[in-house]
């Protein structure tokens, strides 16, 4: 018989008798083929990767397509918001949100996440505002959200944020457009024109055919907003219900949604510009 202190006296270190594997032998397991560096967002695996933050870069992949362009006179924001249910209200569970009179916000990935840095965004506006007696540059509010939200990669007793948002906002003096692209790591980037979301990558290629050969207005941009979105939009899909703002002279350079009757127009004649092309096709 074993003596108190042996391994037969404890069979967490052997197989269970009904041949499962121990927890701690399934521990030693995972780290030696690999596995088991996503179970905290302070552990690094062996490559130098984080898986948590790679799991809320997925979040924002599986999420209905937002776009974001910097226009000659203003910046336009446009967001496919899948109709969950048939009886779902028009205008409900919105996917663009303003900051301050001259910058809003569009998201994708999850709206619960992307609802505090919108409250982060505002309140940094807001004490910018009381400091100082002017507008934040845009360049520091982007920044400023970076740090937060990098700052939710760094401790176990927390997780990052399921979301990637497309900050926009136009000089209240210059009228200069700016444009940027913040992701679930923290990482800045400016834009002149940009997309997040499940159709990304299509809605890039479509806006850098678009932005390649003409300088558009707002209003001439919102129709090919529109045309992106539904040509991006996976038919295995709910139906979406088209969302759209923008910052430019039809809304004296406030941030304001589109109205409705010329979002309408635009997606009539967007499905129109669709479908002729797959005619000639």
């Amino acid at each position: 018989v074993a003596s108190r202190g042996t391994p037969a006296e404890h069979p967490c270190l052997l197989p269970c008798r009904s041949g499962a594997s121990s927890p701690l032998n399934l521990l030693l397991r995972m780290a030696g083929t690999g596995a088991g560096y996503d179970l905290s967002v302070t552990t690094f695996s062996p490559d130098g990767r984080v898986f948590q933050v790679e799991y809320a870069q997925k979040a924002v992949e599986n999420s209905g397509t937002s776009v974001a362009i910097c226009c000659k006179d203003g910046v336009i924001f446009a967001t496919e918001k899948f109709l969950l249910s048939k009886m779902l209200v028009p205008g409900t569970n919105k996917r663009i949100f303003p900051v301050h009179k001259h910058a809003g916000m569009s998201m994708a990935g999850l709206v619960a996440d992307s609802r505090q840095i919108v409250a982060r965004a505002r309140s940094e506006a807001g004490n910018y505002k009381n400091a100082y007696n002017e507008e934040i540059p845009p360049e520091i509010l982007a920044e400023r959200l970076g740090m937060f939200i990098h700052a939710y990669t760094l401790y176990w007793s927390i997780r990052p944020f399921g979301c990637s948002v497309l900050l926009g906002c136009v000089d209240k003096e210059t009228k200069v457009p700016s444009l940027f692209c913040i992701d679930p790591a923290g990482l800045v980037y400016k834009y002149s024109g940009t997309a997040i979301g499940k159709g990304k990558q299509a809605a890039k290629t479509e806006i850098e055919k678009l932005m390649a050969h003409q300088t558009m207005t707002c209003q001439e941009a919102l129709v090919h907003v529109a045309k992106i979105l539904h040509k991006v939009h996976d038919e295995k899909d709910k139906d979406f219900e088209l969302e759209a703002s923008w910052i430019c002279p039809l809304s004296d350079y406030m941030h304001k949604p589109v109205p409705s009757e010329l979002l309408q127009e635009a997606e009539t004649e967007a499905k129109r510009m669709i479908d002729a092309e797959e005619q000639d096709e």
